[in-house]
């Protein structure tokens, strides 16, 4: 594939959202992940769920809603084809990664895949996360709530708050997930309660909280999303959040208390602090750590996971604001080159060998390992709308125009500023492209991130 010189970068991108569109008996149903034709690995010819979600939020301001339901539609229906394992039933609300569109000489088909062709063999989380999130976006653009109130589509709801809200040996609210269940979907020491899927759990339950059914049976269901919703924003707000007195408190934390009274409740060890950490950290930002856990806080910060944070009303408003100060002054480490790096700082030397268990693909400052992501551009440029710091805003998405369409629309970028083209890096990435057609729109016009119904306070 190939881009003419005279076209701009959104048009451009626009010519890869084009040619990314699968087709299924006449109708679009998804985008493909990248059209390289030199993509080493089959399933990027595949629709994944979490890499869609850039596209269908570019279609329904575009207006053609009629793509993201039937998408919807499909994913929902796609949960039949799950494998069952001998003594094993799988949760019904477990959503597919991927589908795709095979041809036979019974006509076309499509194929799900829940993870077992994946790396590691890891269902995905955020898969019904995103589609539920994907669901109360349709549904406030197009206004379209009898697709909503669908029988199958209020059981799929139900079938999913089953599965997320289920009474288990955790006592936090937090949603509890292995290791490559996400976007970080390689072992990465992400296992436990990431950030970025308690921000998806809490995206995920405001949009059932706005459309489920509240007749027939439901009120029961809904009290418990209700309760859920309000502990976990609580539960992060204060636990997960780190600025220099919340470090100069764990700093001086006294451990193995007992009781009710105990001001360390997780049991953190002072000596657990990264060297890196408290010179890194300045005075007047913070932001919400990776992760969370008994006798264990990790202090490498996400994008995401800040990111959604802010962009669905988990953080509070002061919260969203130190985190964009956060980015502005420490702005070469976690944007550099090309928005936006996915996690810093990276693990190295025996830190990486045994967190990641020697992958070559997560080397240091690479892939999910530190590595930047312009699909995470959209996130980035709509939590700084809306937060007010157009500014950075403005800053990220002219360097993303500049590179992208001369690197080719590449997946991912290397090193510590995001300077190289990734080693492993395919191109023609369709999430790339939507994502600054995404940053684009919503800098044109703020108001078009509140009209996709994104905003929960």
């Amino acid at each position: 594939m190939a881009t003419t010189s005279h076209a701009t970068p959104i048009d451009a991108a626009y010519a890869i959202l084009e040619a990314s569109e699968m087709r299924y008996r006449g109708r679009v149903i998804g985008t493909v992940a990248a059209r390289d034709p030199n993509a080493p690995a089959e399933n990027y010819a595949d629709c994944f769920v979490r890499d869609f979600v850039p596209s269908a939020l570019v279609y329904l301001l575009d207006g053609r809603e009629t793509i993201v339901r039937d998408f919807l539609q499909t994913v929902l229906e796609l949960r039949h084809q799950q494998e069952r394992w001998a003594g094993h039933e799988p949760a019904p609300g477990v959503m597919p990664a991927s589908f795709k569109v095979v041809g036979d000489d019974q006509g076309e088909r499509l194929i799900a895949d829940f993870g077992d062709h994946a790396i590691g063999r890891v269902a995905p989380v955020d898969s019904m996360l995103w589609w539920m999130i994907l669901l109360r976006a349709y549904v406030t653009v197009s206004d379209d709530a009898d697709f909503a109130h669908q029988p199958d589509v209020q059981r799929g709801m139900r079938q999913i708050l089953d599965l997320l809200l289920r009474d288990r040996l955790e006592v936090a609210p937090t949603l509890l997930v292995p290791d490559g269940s996400f976007m970080i979907d390689r072992r990465m020491g992400v296992y436990g309660h990431p950030l970025e899927v308690q921000a998806l759990f809490f995206g995920a339950l405001c949009g059932a909280r706005q459309l489920l059914e509240t007749t027939d049976g439901n009120e029961g269901l809904v009290r418990r999303v209700d309760q859920r919703l309000r502990t976990l924003r609580t539960y992060i707000r204060i636990y997960y959040w780190l600025d220099v007195p919340r470090l100069n408190e764990i700093h001086r934390y006294k451990t193995e208390q007992f009781g009710q009274e105990s001001v360390n409740i997780l049991n953190i060890h002072p000596e657990s602090i990264p060297d890196w950490v408290p010179d890194w950290l300045p005075d007047d930002a913070g932001y919400l750590v990776g992760n969370l856990g008994p006798g264990r806080m990790d202090f490498r910060f996400f994008a995401l996971g800040n990111l959604l944070s802010i962009l669905f009303g988990l953080s509070t408003d002061e919260e969203a604001q130190r985190i964009m100060l956060l980015y502005e002054e420490r702005w070469p480490d976690l944007i550099g080159t090309m928005p936006v790096k996915i996690s810093y700082p990276a693990m190295e030397g025996e830190e990486w060998r045994l967190m990641t268990g020697s992958d070559p693909k997560n080397a240091p400052w690479s892939y999910h390992n530190g590595g930047n992501w312009p699909a995470l551009l959209w996130t980035f440029v709509g939590a700084a709308v809306k937060v007010g710091r157009t500014d950075l805003a403005e800053k990220a998405y002219a360097q993303a125009a500049e590179r992208l369409p001369a690197d080719r629309w590449a997946e991912y970028y290397d090193g510590r500023h995001g300077r190289l083209v990734g080693r492993r890096s395919n191109h023609f990435q369709t999430w790339s492209a939507t994502s600054l057609i995404l940053g684009e729109k919503f800098l044109s016009e703020s108001t078009q991130l509140r009209s996709l119904g994104l905003y929960s306070h």
